[in-house]
């Protein structure tokens, strides 16, 4: 049978490490413009608990989004030994093109993933190049298009990226500043013959709810009302996007994997979007217990968002590939393994993926 399978993974970590401490100095404001009295050490701290974030990396000054998505590209063509010029579609997700270090404007024409097909040197006009905006689910959302395209014969092997320079569009006055980090993971998808319990693609789920949640994740003002309110900044309510992917996420994880006919005992590792330590605990334990299970099996999720942040969408293609690449502790994959990516943010959007390793 023939499944969608990947065959090459990267990522790219920025250098950068920017510590809890880094933000000691800072003085944080609500979204009602009041100024938090509390010392910003006891905020951090408090940030630190719910979190899970001790540090995240920022990009070089000299490095913007569609460069850490050629570097992370790069490796996983090498890791797929594929020819570059084999690659019929470059699907590059991200929610803000470039932003140059000290600039908050957002430049993404040309798209993104037609600046890394000109950096990888593909000549190939058969190689389509483009970007999708899809909140943090985007490279989930890529890996479910370019599965589409595979199964209806328009493409043969497509290269899904996500990467985000998210600390170049935040606002340093909100407290929710410190959970976002810059990064990029990328990943061959080829359409191979497979047995049918061989690897690939076994099934997926997606959801967009545009009512009431449309705003949980925005653009806004400064909380400081006498800094930048001529200028956007990533605005998060954090309470309603907690609510909100308590109440959706967990269903949809089930969704999925009923849909592949793979039984919760046989799966072996969730992926999940690196957005808050809590909130993704939280998120299994109750996808767990839609199967009557009160407790998740240790060692189901790993993570990486204590030392990396949440990069948007690079944290699930750049958490799967270092556990590939044996950089997680306690975390390997075996030949077979069932697993399962999935993630939550702006749209709102929801999103998950099972496949066979």
């Amino acid at each position: 049978m023939l499944r969608s399978v990947i065959t090459g993974t990267g990522s790219y970590i920025p250098t950068d490490i920017v510590s809890n401490k880094d933000f000691f100095q800072h003085v944080f404001y609500t979204d009602g413009n009041q100024r938090l009295e509390a010392p910003s050490s006891e905020i951090v701290e408090k940030f630190r608990k719910i979190t899970g974030i001790s540090s995240r990396r920022y990009a070089s000054e000299t490095m913007n989004a569609s460069d850490l998505a050629t570097a992370a590209a790069g490796k996983a063509i090498e890791d797929s030994g594929t020819d570059p010029e084999t690659i019929d579609q470059i699907i590059l997700a991200h929610n803000f093109g470039d932003v140059a270090k000290g600039t908050i404007q957002m430049d993404a024409t040309p798209s993104l993933a037609s600046r890394v097909k000109h950096r990888l040197g593909i000549v190939n006009p058969g190689c389509v190049a483009y970007d999708i905006l899809f909140g943090c689910p985007g490279w989930i959302q890529g890996i479910i298009q370019a599965d589409a395209f595979l199964k209806a014969g328009l493409a043969k092997k497509c290269l899904v990226i996500g990467a985000e320079t998210l600390s170049r569009i935040i606002d340093l006055y909100d407290r929710d500043s410190m959970i976002f980090a810059d990064g990029a993971g990328a990943c061959m998808l080829e359409y191979k013959e497979v047995a049918e319990n061989g690897s690939g693609i076994l099934s997926a789920s997606m959801q967009s709810h545009t009512v009431k949640e449309v705003n949980y994740i925005n653009m806004g003002k400064s909380n400081n009302p006498e800094s930048g309110q001529h200028i956007g900044f990533m605005k998060m309510k954090g309470r309603k996007v907690y609510e909100y992917a308590m109440k959706h996420v967990p269903a949809a994880m089930k969704d999925c994997l009923d849909k592949s006919g793979v039984a919760i005992a046989d799966l072996k590792k969730i992926f999940i979007h690196q957005a808050n330590e809590k909130m993704d605990e939280a998120i299994i334990s109750e996808f767990y217990k839609l199967y009557g299970m009160p407790q998740h099996p240790p060692y189901i999720m790993p993570m990486s968002i204590h030392w990396l942040g949440n990069s948007s969408v690079a944290t699930v293609p750049t958490l799967y590939d270092l556990v590939l690449k044996n950089q997680v502790e306690d975390h390997v994959l075996h030949k077979g393994d069932v697993i399962m990516f999935a993630s939550v943010g702006a749209g709102m959007n929801i999103n998950a993926v099972c496949y066979r390793y």
